[in-house]
């Protein structure tokens, strides 16, 4: 543990900071984790990629974070408010390495490949076009929690290291391999080669008790999540076999993409352990 850090505009202050702009989290190669909670996600499944962890004294002794095994500094306040994304954040702050996961580590080229790592995964999510941080992260965090073996983010979606997408998996991020920077085409073409079931979430779609019911759900299947506020284009849905919606047998004029992503997760969860 270091001497505590006390002033809020020191260089190393600006550059924790600084890891909240996209740009410096490209060039650098980083990113912030906040929280407690996050901290211990990290440091029990991912250690390795701990650079620094910054804490208050009052929060190292709460969440006894005094042994953590990374280069730890006690700050004040003040550093730890200039240091953070949040408005009022928990007394911790990390610096992490950034650790996506290539597409073809998730969707190989080989069915060697799959059968060297022990089969062909059961349940894998694609965002296109996702660019709430607030979904994208719930989404991530709901696929950890199904048992989904991967979450695949295309290039037109949000970054998973900004902090508000860190935030809202909760650790999850650490749970899951992520794959970045794909177009939905090729994961699609992917997927597919490799025997996999593709599904879009949309309201275009049949209901989804209904296309589990007829045992789609039942193998190895991709979802497909869309744009908030747009969905899915013509052309997207071009690619998939299936268009799936969640029905509404309420009132609510339509539904959350993290609440239906989350719906369509379990009912494949669940047709798995079913079949």
């Amino acid at each position: 543990m270091s001497d505590l850090l006390e002033n809020p505009r020191a260089g190393r202050v600006k550059a924790v900071a600084a890891l909240s702009k996209k740009d410096v989290r490209a060039e650098t190669g980083l990113f912030l984790l906040e929280g407690p909670q996050a901290v211990r996600e990290a440091i029990e499944y991912r250690p390795e990629l701990l650079r620094e962890l910054y804490v208050t004294p009052t929060a190292a002794a709460r969440y006894a974070l005094d042994d953590a095994p990374v280069d730890t500094w006690f700050v004040t306040e003040q550093v730890l408010d200039a240091m953070a994304d949040t408005v009022t954040p928990q007394g911790v702050v990390a610096v992490c390495q950034q650790f996506p996961t290539s597409v073809k580590d998730v969707f190989p080229d080989t069915a060697d490949s799959l059968e060297a790592r022990g089969g062909l995964p059961g349940i894998v999510a694609i965002l296109e076009e996702v660019r709430d941080p607030g979904n994208a992260g719930t989404i991530i965090r709901a696929a950890d929690a199904a048992g989904a073996d991967a979450v695949v983010l295309t290039g037109r979606s949000v970054d998973p290291y900004n902090p508000k997408v860190v935030r809202s998996t909760t650790g999850s991020l650490f749970h899951v391999p992520v794959s970045v920077g794909v177009t939905l085409a090729d994961a699609v073409s992917r997927a597919r080669g490799l025997g996999y079931t593709i599904l879009a979430a949309d309201v275009s779609g049949d209901d989804l008790p209904d296309v589990r019911a007829e045992g789609m759900l039942d193998g190895p299947t991709a979802w497909v999540f869309g744009n908030e506020a747009r969905g899915l284009t013509a052309e997207d849905l071009a690619l998939v076999d299936r268009a799936v919606k969640v029905p509404i047998y309420g009132k609510a004029e339509s539904m959350n993409l993290a609440t239906a992503a989350s719906v369509c997760l379990y009912e494949s969860a669940f047709a798995h352990r079913t079949a």
